[in-house]
């Protein structure tokens, strides 16, 4: 049986959307899984009992601390180390449960995930993947967390991109794009052109070269990386591109009596492509790199986005994505020791 452990504290909707999002996910993925939900037993009690969620599936461990979206991130184990966030980290540290899902403070869950859970064994920076709601999934890497980066961090994200996407989404191969102003193997910055010349010569990922924004939806590829300066600025463009259609062509549909006859025609198609390009059908970001499943929620998440996340969580758990990340990385560090010792023999004979 696999424990899913929540803060239900965290984020602009809890706890009403939170233990509405864990009583439908307690519903839908089966009696062999089990949660955990950390946070204030006084408000979860009076949020199941106004919406008639019965508490008895779940175990709940009081706490009456809450990291907000304000707070600093170190604030997770230095100020607010019994918040329900800390908590719920410490719990997984612990092995008291096999995944963590919050839709909290995202610099204080990637804090406390770093110095709480830790890393896996030759990870230099763990790093926030958000699929990307478009036709053909894509999942950027990194959307936030890492705004000054090397590139073998990006190296890196590219790596645990690829064994997300093959034990998440089934992908075979993964194709990995850079995210870039150009195509060609000179654009960018020196950031861009070093990483490509390192995802170039990788024997650990199947990297298909720079991705200009504007092709990133063309199905170019299945993992896109960047420093997360530059990736959560593309995410909330695209994100709020696609809020933008969606209104335009609603408004274009309805607004008018002409149009109305044809909206409704296409009613069901429009609930479909409202569904592909809503974020909340993918629900949380994990945070890879860390050595036991940690899932970042939308602070905004309603009760099914945050459904949707801990069953990502759920997900995670079933794979070895853990084992598969350490391996891919000790086969680029032992091929950059290589080309280093190289480098040094060259330089000798000199």
């Amino acid at each position: 049986m696999k424990t899913i452990i929540v803060d239900v504290m965290g984020g602009d909707n809890a706890p009403l959307e939170t233990v509405k999002g864990v009583a439908r996910a307690a519903a839908e993925f089966g009696d062999d899984i089990k949660y955990i939900l950390v946070g204030d037993m006084v408000q979860i009690e009076a949020v199941a009992r106004e919406n008639s969620i019965s508490l008895d599936r779940f175990d709940i461990v009081h706490t009456e601390s809450v990291i907000t979206m304000t707070d600093e991130p170190i604030s997770v184990v230095r100020g607010k180390e019994y918040s329900s966030m800390s908590m719920g980290l410490r719990m997984l540290k612990e092995g008291r449960g096999d995944a963590f899902v919050s839709t909290g403070n995202t610099g204080a869950l990637f804090t406390g995930a770093n110095l709480i859970v830790r890393k896996i064994k030759g990870v230099k920076r763990p790093a926030i993947a958000t699929v990307l709601p478009l036709q053909t999934p894509v999942l950027l890497v990194d959307s936030g967390a890492n705004v000054v980066v090397t590139p073998e961090y990006l190296e890196q994200f590219a790596i645990m991109g690829s064994a997300y996407m093959k034990n998440i989404m089934n992908v075979d191969s993964p194709r990995v794009g850079l995210l870039n102003n150009g195509e060609e193997e000179h654009k960018g910055t020196e950031l861009q052109i070093e990483t490509y010349k390192l995802l170039r010569e990788s024997k650990t990922v199947n990297f298909v070269g720079n991705i200009e924004g504007n092709r990133v939806m063309q199905n170019t590829c299945d993992v896109i990386v960047a420093d997360g300066f530059t990736g959560n600025i593309f995410l909330k463009t695209l994100e709020g591109l696609g809020k933008m259609m969606l209104k335009t062509i609603k408004t274009a549909l309805y607004s008018k009596i002409r149009t109305r006859a044809a909206g409704l025609l296409i009613k069901s198609e429009m609930q479909g492509i409202r569904k592909t390009f809503d974020a909340g059908e993918f629900g949380g970001a994990p945070i890879l790199g860390i050595s036991k499943p940690v899932i970042k929620a939308h602070g905004s998440s309603n009760a099914k986005a945050f459904k949707n996340a801990i069953r990502q969580a759920i997900a995670y758990c079933d794979t070895d994505i853990s084992e598969e990340i350490e391996s891919a990385l000790k086969v680029a560090a032992d091929k950059k020791a290589a080309r280093e010792a190289a480098k040094l023999a060259e330089k000798e004979e000199k």
